[in-house]
């Protein structure tokens, strides 16, 4: 599966199945902080960021409120995938996600 995780003004193309308000919040900080010859966490490998893909084979989308508002590029993606039928998620909200 292919997803959208928006923290704030950042966002990430994740390979993997829709994660969990809490598994959303691990992957935030395990991305967003930089450690050199840092290995992730066994509970988080189900995912890994993905850097090239089509916006058309986006299945699921996560949005976690950060210190900055997100970008006008987000937004519209976010809006096409409403479009197309995808739920948008808030890590805020409890949903059946997989763990």
């Amino acid at each position: 599966m292919l997803g959208i995780l928006v923290h704030g003004d950042n966002h990430f193309i994740v390979r993997g199945p829709l994660p969990t308000p809490a598994r959303v919040q691990q992957l935030i900080r395990h991305w967003s902080i930089i450690n050199i010859n840092c290995t992730t966490p066994p509970e988080l490998e189900k995912w890994r960021i993905s850097t090239k893909e089509f916006r058309e084979n986006l299945e699921w989308a996560v949005c976690c409120e950060g210190s900055r508002n997100m970008q006008p590029a987000v937004v519209q993606l976010l809006e096409e995938l409403r479009t197309r039928g995808v739920t948008i998620h808030h890590a805020s909200e409890i949903w059946q996600g997989e763990e």
